[in-house]
């Protein structure tokens, strides 16, 4: 398969987006999601995405620009986006940090600092899957990179922890696209399990692989649905959802919305999983349609 890492990366971009902004657009009275999914009366563009799109935007145009990530112009880029445009949902701790950020403060010291030891979060998950997808052939690469990424606003191991779980699942997935989704889904579990370093989201992700007859609501009750907007609360069950509906971004994002959570962050997760695997054309084009256009500038 002819490589073309921006490509795939945009199309990753291209689901997580859209989950996003379509789990935002349904996340009141989620359970009645099956029901609300027809946009057929949407103008186009007028679907809202939120800050998990706006900050996987700003790792994008990073590695556009530079071909790696680093720190110090990530955190300038996620600066320079939220400065633009604040009122995208950004959690009360990432809009101090960006706002410090913006004011000449250093990254470092804010992010290690937060909460008292760095945010465990499911902030650095919900935007890193545009570098799984870029360093596909390089899973050591995609390890380290995602690490950085997750530094500049969550510090703490498991904040950590999450974005590299997801940037892994991302990479599995966009490399074996001419695979079966059984070969697909086994191999994500695998090197998730392999590269995600020891703690509550590894261990977590140990159980949901576990959980492969379970339902979706059993399984967010075994494995959290990202209510408490943590990774350990969040990435396990966002691989789960993703690796059991590889063929289906449709049904993957309904069934994530309906047990309910944060739905935004987690459609976010899975739908970038389950594009970087079948490819933009996998999205509902009428979902596509009246999503607002994606603002690459920084």
């Amino acid at each position: 398969m002819q490589r073309n890492k921006l490509t795939f990366a945009r199309e990753t971009l291209q689901g997580l987006s859209v989950g996003d902004a379509i789990g935002e657009a349904l996340n009141y009275r989620y359970e009645e999601v099956r029901e609300r999914a027809d946009f057929s009366l949407f103008r186009d563009g007028t679907v809202r995405y939120t800050d998990d799109t706006e900050m996987a935007l700003a790792i994008f145009k990073v590695l556009e620009l530079t071909q790696s990530i680093d720190e110090d112009s990530l955190a300038l880029a996620f600066a320079s986006r939220f400065r633009r445009d604040p009122d995208r949902g950004y959690g009360r701790m990432a809009r101090r940090i960006l706002r410090e950020i913006s004011q000449g403060e250093p990254w470092e010291p804010l992010s290690r600092n937060a909460f008292g030891g760095g945010s465990f979060g499911n902030g650095a998950a919900m935007r890193v899957a545009p570098i799984g997808s870029y360093f596909v052939e390089d899973l050591e690469r995609v390890v380290e990179m995602a690490e950085r990424s997750a530094r500049v606003t969550h510090y703490h191991a498991e904040g950590i922890a999450g974005a590299i779980a997801v940037a892994v699942a991302v990479a599995v997935a966009t490399e074996l696209r001419d695979q079966t989704p059984r070969l697909v889904s086994t191999k994500i579990w695998d090197e998730v399990l392999v590269r995600t370093p020891s703690g509550e989201v590894r261990d977590r992700i140990g159980v949901a692989r576990g959980l492969e007859t379970a339902g979706a609501a059993d399984a967010a009750r075994r494995l959290g649905n990202g209510s408490q907007i943590s990774a350990p609360d969040t990435v396990p069950f966002c691989l789960w959802s993703a690796c059991r509906c590889l063929e289906d971004y449709r049904e993957a994002i309904l069934s994530t919305i309906e047990v309910g959570g944060d739905c935004d962050t987690n459609a976010a997760i899975v739908g970038a999983i389950v594009a970087a695997y079948r490819g933009e054309e996998a999205i509902p084009a009428d979902w596509l349609r009246v999503r607002e256009p994606l603002d690459f500038r920084l």
